[in-house]
């Protein structure tokens, strides 16, 4: 069964059989506003906890998504490319942003259950 995990800085993962789905959190999306640009991770980039994952533009600002765990990528979302606001209109569905395999698995106990993200954010 998949769980999910949210960071400080307004990511979301959901992780099921060792590969984390990566996405940026309702919060984050409101507070970005209307996304109209995504640029996407290259498949097979090793990524180190905190580095740059993805960049995404809106029409208030450019903002980076850093990767909440060490891994690398294995998918990114390529229907972001065509329609950016699946983020806005599904940030933990359809707008995920990439996948990645998970490089320490104990990474994860650092990060924040829904509950935790939640009172995080008020």
């Amino acid at each position: 069964m998949a769980k999910t995990y949210f960071t400080e800085d307004h990511e979301w993962l959901r992780v099921e059989g060792g590969v984390a789905t990566v996405g940026i959190t309702d919060y984050a999306q409101e507070q970005l506003g209307d996304l109209v640009f995504v640029e996407l991770p290259e498949i097979g980039r090793k990524l180190a906890k905190g580095d740059t994952a993805v960049i995404v533009e809106s029409v208030k600002a450019a903002s980076d998504v850093y990767a909440p765990v060490d891994g690398e990528i294995t998918e990114a979302n390529a229907s972001l490319s065509a329609d950016p606001s699946l983020v806005n209109s599904a940030a933990t569905g359809n707008g995920w942003l990439w996948k990645m395999k998970l490089a320490d698995e104990s990474q994860l106990d650092s990060l924040m259950d829904e509950a935790a993200y939640k009172a995080h954010i008020g």
